[in-house]
């Protein structure tokens, strides 16, 4: 099973502010309007969403519609999180690490992971099984850090850069 992360980290590693707001991605704005950094053609290479109760009410609280309704979303907490029953059908929360949750997945018949979120993409990292990474040229200097402490050093290797126009760089890499 493959397991990516589509996820804007700035040079220093960080995901967001210290009170969590991520608005310093429009800081950058593209000079093509229907610049998507690749980002539906990375959704359409996926058949479910691993994320974080974090991130989760993270979406929740955007001013849009739920943006994955095509797509199985799988929240992971210790201490549970509540699920709108207008998402009931397309959100299912789970408890475990990265290993049982890819294993209890991938018996399910899914087998390309969409993975966010800052303690969730540090369990898969530690486990091996992240495969590809989005940064944007950005110093936070301080904020919610994308990496903390990894349990050993994680070798990771390039496999496709990509360079937009407005200084954003995307990178796949494989463990």
């Amino acid at each position: 099973m493959k397991a990516s992360v589509f996820i804007a980290t700035t040079l220093d590693g960080y995901i967001a502010t210290p009170d969590g707001d991520i608005d310093f991605l429009n800081q950058h704005p593209s000079t093509n309007p229907d610049e998507d950094f690749s980002y539906h053609a990375f959704i359409d290479t996926i058949d479910a969403i691993v994320m974080g109760r974090k991130s989760f009410e993270k979406v929740l609280s955007f001013d849009c519609d739920w943006p994955y309704v095509n797509i199985p979303v799988f929240v992971l907490s210790r201490s549970g999180v509540t699920v709108p029953s207008a998402l009931s059908e397309h959100v299912q929360v789970l408890n475990g690490d990265a290993a049982s949750i890819s294993e209890q997945l991938k018996t399910r018949g899914f087998k390309h992971l969409y993975i966010d979120g800052g303690q969730t993409i540090q369990g898969f990292l530690a486990a091996g099984l992240i495969q590809e990474l989005t940064r944007i040229p950005t110093l936070l200097g301080k904020g919610i850090p994308l990496f903390s402490d990894v349990p050993q050093a994680i070798q990771l290797m390039p496999i496709h850069t990509q360079q937009y126009d407005n200084g954003y760089v995307q990178t796949a890499t494989a463990s």
